[in-house]
């Protein structure tokens, strides 16, 4: 047991997370409060690998993680441009933009299908170069990742409880209602999505700059992983209750997730296994409350059986 939890499983699944939680962060945006199917998450993830990879080397660590950002938030606005101005439907303007995304990727990558930044500054060798000569030590990823995310956090708490915010938070719950409000749904749509997908391409910048590398490949299935760790965030916290305790519960989400993989591959997994694993979890995660209620009623129903055979053994008597 003591093989499968390591310091070093635990290190690398907290980095991991965090970064990963920022997509799954994008589709709490999307898929939770504006009850959008965004599927240009795997395009959008690999643009901003492509993206952040790009300008990382030619020497700006941190201006990648911006441009990541809007390049991110303009793959959201093609999807919310599609579904608000041409009247195609969400989970079809994703696919759309997402097939589209991947000549535009490999154009952005100089027609290569893998870009290294080994021998270039990341975020992360200038924090180890700073910070991780004190007491945090080898925990100076943790540490960088985990103040981005919270940074992200917070600024998301805040935003969603401006007009805006709310306004957007209403147009999820009801798009036709809050068109008798004044609001244009249009507008909070493509908002959303642009703040959404920007997020997503944070990730993606910092996963190229996390692994010295990017893929053309890399945002395969992202979707279904940022799923997961939306939805064990939610089977754990709750989709209810305040705006915070949401965003923490993805966040939590994730890391749990990458404990799971961490595990799963611990245990011989096979990499090639692991999308397996990841929808086998999103099917788990999903059909668990309602596993729950079935459970629950089934365990009422019996108890009202047992009540009315012993009453009713009771006044034969």
């Amino acid at each position: 047991m003591s093989s499968i939890f390591t310091i070093s499983i635990f290190q690398s699944a907290l980095e991991l997370g965090c970064i990963y939680a920022l997509v799954a962060l994008a589709l709490f945006i999307s898929f939770t409060i504006l009850n959008i199917a965004d599927l240009t998450t795997d395009g959008c993830f690999t643009l901003g690998c492509a993206v952040g990879a790009m300008v990382t080397l030619a020497g700006h660590p941190f201006l990648a993680l911006f441009a990541a950002m809007l390049s991110g938030a303009l793959a959201g606005f093609v999807t919310a441009f599609l579904q608000t101005r041409l009247g195609v439907e969400s989970i079809l303007a994703g696919i759309i933009v997402n097939t589209g995304l991947y000549t535009i990727n490999i154009a952005v990558m100089g027609f290569s299908s893998i870009a290294n930044l080994f021998g270039c500054d990341t975020v992360f060798s200038l924090g180890k170069d700073t910070i991780g000569k004190s007491f945090i030590g080898d925990w100076y990823k943790v540490v960088i990742v985990a103040l981005i995310v919270a940074l992200v956090a917070a600024i998301l708490h805040w935003f969603l409880g401006t007009t805006l915010g709310m306004s957007i938070r209403a147009t999820g719950d009801n798009a036709e209602m809050v068109k008798s409000s004044s609001i244009n749904p249009t507008f909070t749509i493509t908002v959303g999505l642009c703040l959404a997908n920007s997020l997503t391409g944070l990730s993606g910048s910092l996963i190229a700059q996390y692994q010295k590398s990017a893929d053309i490949n890399i945002g395969t299935g992202m979707v279904t992983i940022a799923l997961a760790s939306l939805i064990i965030g939610q089977t754990l916290i709750g989709n209810k209750g305040s705006i915070l305790r949401r965003i923490l519960g993805t966040i939590l989400g994730s890391v749990l997730y990458r404990f799971i993989v961490a595990v799963a591959l611990r245990l011989s997994v096979p990499a090639e296994a692991l999308k397996l694993v990841s929808a086998i979890i999103v099917a788990v995660a999903i059909a668990t409350p309602y596993v729950r209620k079935k459970l629950a009623l089934k365990k009422r129903e019996f108890a009202n059986y047992r009540g009315k055979n012993v009453g009713g053994g009771a006044g034969n008597a």
